[in-house]
């Protein structure tokens, strides 16, 4: 491969259905593994934003500054913006006292400035032009606000909702079937499709992470948040170790073809 081809390529996976097993499985965990700062270690909101937000600056440098597509790389750095959504929503909701619907209403706002920043900038917030410094940082303010917004929407269609962490991965569950059967019936925008499912995986990783976790009085199965963090962290690595991932191309490379 040449420079101009290796240059074409994007710095995020395909996406494929190993994509979406592995970006749900990582929205579970950082719903558990945030908990677990926060709750279990008690170490509170702030502290667990500020810890959390400092991993993802440093992933996301990392990223930024790697040549190529690292699967490993790629996806802890999902896993701490999705970690940091968590401890952000919540202290954003709980301790700031703004609210879930508050919460949910100020960071749909924020993504969606950012995905009309990205777009006049670039004419297209498709995942697979990714290959830049400054859309890379578009990218990954993109996903670090529909993380957290997730987080906000999951515990609001929850509590505020009153469905529970059941009820609300359902309605999640059925969001993200509408938009698989979008994509493959009907010619709606991909890019469409993938912020929409991208923005709906988060919210079901959200509910299954406090199904697992929350009190049974609160709906929840009470499971160890540590251990279900470290159960599922082993599974996603195990995905990316045995699961094929690639690049995926941007369009000047297949233009090229």
């Amino acid at each position: 491969m040449n420079d101009t081809q290796a240059r074409a390529l994007s710095k995020v996976p395909e996406v494929t259905l190993i994509f979406w097993v592995i970006k749900i499985a990582a929205t579970t965990l950082g719903e558990t593994g945030g908990d677990s700062v926060t709750m279990t270690l008690n170490w509170g909101y702030l502290v667990g934003t500020a810890l959390f937000l400092a991993l993802l600056v440093a992933l996301v440098i990392a990223q930024i500054a790697a040549r190529r597509f690292h699967p490993f790389l790629y996806w802890a750095t999902i896993v701490a913006s999705t970690t940091f959504g968590t401890t952000m929503a919540d202290f954003a909701d709980r301790s700031l006292g703004i609210g879930y619907t508050g919460g949910s209403t100020l960071l749909f706002a924020c993504l969606m400035v950012v995905l009309l920043l990205w777009y006049w900038s670039e004419g297209t917030v498709s995942v697979n032009t990714v290959n830049t410094p400054k859309v890379e940082a578009f990218y990954w303010a993109a996903i670090t606000f529909s993380q957290t917004l997730g987080t906000a929407l999951g515990d609001w269609l929850a509590d505020t909702g009153g469905l529970g962490y059941e009820g609300g991965a359902l309605v999640f569950a059925a969001g993200i079937a509408i938009v698989a059967a979008l994509y493959y019936w009907t010619n709606v925008s991909r890019v469409l499709l993938f912020w929409a499912a991208f923005i709906l995986t988060r919210p079901l990783g959200a509910t299954v992470g406090d199904y697992l976790d929350k009190p049974v009085h609160d709906g929840g199965l009470a499971l160890s948040r540590p251990l279900a963090s470290a159960v599922i962290a082993v599974f996603i690595v195990l995905c990316v170790l045995i699961l094929p991932q690639r690049a995926g191309r941007h369009p000047s490379a297949q233009a090229a073809r």
